[in-house]
């Protein structure tokens, strides 16, 4: 019997404010920063401290809301979800849970069979917990990260393979880098992937019981996770047993999930609403005010870059991949001669200018070659002043050094030479030093030219312009 997989993503992202979601802490880095440096009585949890949310968190909220075309909720509760654990002193962690403050959202991604929507159930603000580390049989509490602002994205099971999970995980966290309220950077724990899967006969619409594994911090993780719980699962049903609904975590070493824990449902939390915080108000004005703000997001900015400057599918995929990258294309473009097509800009960065970029494992952000110098290399080919391969060695120069094309053009004697007299001069002894191999050419053995092309083209250390060197040697080869 075939299984189709059913999955559902909650995703955690932390947002980018510089102070905790509801005190006045300073946001640091919970792996490098001294532990236990940004502790207060609010977010250690002492008897008497009273919260008080963070505004900003609350307008990055909302950006995601919108940019994922939820409803933003008029008003939104606090509550508090209770459980202990070391990592929360409090025993009970400030979310919501009946009245969260977006709903009812959606987001489009590609699959193999083309575009598909996944929709999203909800998004809510949290805290986040402590981080425990362990030691020789201790174990040490670092309350750094309790209090972070947490946004959780919940999406419907609407995905049915890891690919698909996968694909609108890296969606999502692209929006977020768009919006500027998370870094993306998956290493630091800033997004975390919680995964609820299960697996039914095709066919069939009654949902199977489902496990949820917890806190994978990377796309592989999620997508290596997802489909080991689908084979465990299909494996279970198709010897006859029953699939527990269980927490899992993901063994990364091993490849495998375990059991963490029986699985909780919300009444296990019991639930109930914050009493230190009143209702979270969000009226029109504040709403449409961020709407306002809102950047051009991926999925637009992809189908401007397909219509506006005739870019092919992959290449405005790749360059909407990053906002960074995305600016930069556009910066350049800007900064071309009208006759040249922005189609060529794209072509050298994902080529020529990503090939670097990754041997010397350099972000857009951190290169030397700016837009603008790029433009100007580009334009430096388009007029013929260089040519494509000259092109290339002025590129790894500028990348290396900093120094502007033409300059660099200009100290290494790199122009192009498109004199029509000195490169019939270097065909004519290209032709009479090789005239066995002329013979040949005029005999049907027309391989012969792009040999002697090469010939030329070295006699002129390259810089000849191509097209009237091969003109004037099919005109002499042909006298």
């Amino acid at each position: 019997m075939k299984y189709e997989p059913v999955i559902g993503l909650e995703v955690h992202v932390e947002l980018a404010t510089e102070s905790k979601m509801f005190c006045g802490c300073a946001v640091v880095d919970s792996v490098e920063a001294e532990p236990n440096i940004a502790v207060c009585p609010v977010c250690s949890g002492m008897p008497g401290a009273l919260p008080v949310a963070n505004e900003r968190a609350v307008e990055y909220a909302i950006r995601v809301g919108l940019a994922l075309g939820c409803t933003i909720e008029p008003v939104s509760i606090f509550a508090r979800k209770n459980y202990f654990y070391p990592d929360m002193p409090k025993a009970y962690q400030i979310s919501q849970f009946e009245d969260p403050l977006a709903t009812n959202g959606e987001m489009i991604i590609e699959t193999a069979d083309g575009e598909k929507v996944v929709r999203v159930l909800r998004a809510h603000l949290e805290e986040d917990a402590g981080k425990l580390t362990h030691i020789n049989g201790a174990s040490l509490v670092d309350l750094n990260r309790a209090g972070v602002p947490l946004l959780e994205i919940v999406s419907q099971p609407d995905m049915h393979s890891a690919a698909e999970a996968r694909a609108y995980a890296e969606n999502l966290r692209n929006i977020l880098r768009y919006l500027g309220v998370n870094s993306g950077d998956m290493e630091k724990g800033v997004i975390r992937f919680e995964a609820n899967t299960s697996v039914r006969p095709v066919g069939t619409e009654k949902l199977g019981t489902r496990t949820e594994v917890k806190n994978l911090n990377s796309f592989r993780a999620m997508e290596d996770a997802i489909n080991y719980e689908i084979a465990r699962q299909s494996k279970i049903i198709e010897e006859g047993g029953e699939v527990e609904q269980v927490t899992m975590g993901w063994d990364e070493v091993k490849g495998e999930t375990y059991t963490m824990r029986g699985k909780e449902d919300s009444h296990d939390y019991r639930y109930f609403p914050e009493p230190d915080l009143p209702p979270l108000k969000i009226d029109d004005a504040w709403r449409e005010r961020v709407r306002a703000e809102l950047p051009e997001l991926p999925r637009a900015k992809f189908e401007r870059f397909l219509a506006e400057f005739n870019l092919s599918e992959y290449d405005a995929g790749v360059l909407v991949a990053s906002k960074s990258t995305a600016e930069y294309f556009e910066a350049a473009v800007t900064k071309l001669p009208k006759k040249v097509k922005p189609k060529v800009v794209a072509n050298w960065m994902t080529g020529e200018l990503f090939s670097l970029m990754n041997k010397a494992e350099m972000s857009i952000n951190e290169i030397k070659v700016t837009p603008e110098m790029l433009a100007e290399l580009v334009a430096l080919v388009a007029a013929g002043e260089i040519n494509k391969n000259t092109g290339k060695k002025v590129l790894t120069e500028a990348f290396e050094s900093g120094n502007a094309p033409k300059a660099i053009v200009a100290e290494k004697g790199w122009g192009q030479v498109s004199d029509g007299n000195v490169i019939g001069a270097l065909v004519s002894e290209v032709v009479n030093e090789h005239q066995a191999e002329v013979t040949s050419y005029r005999e049907g053995n027309e391989g012969v030219a792009n040999w002697l092309f090469g010939q030329v083209m070295r006699k002129a250390r390259g810089q000849a312009n191509p097209q009237i060197l091969r003109e004037e040697l099919m005109r002499q080869l042909a006298e």
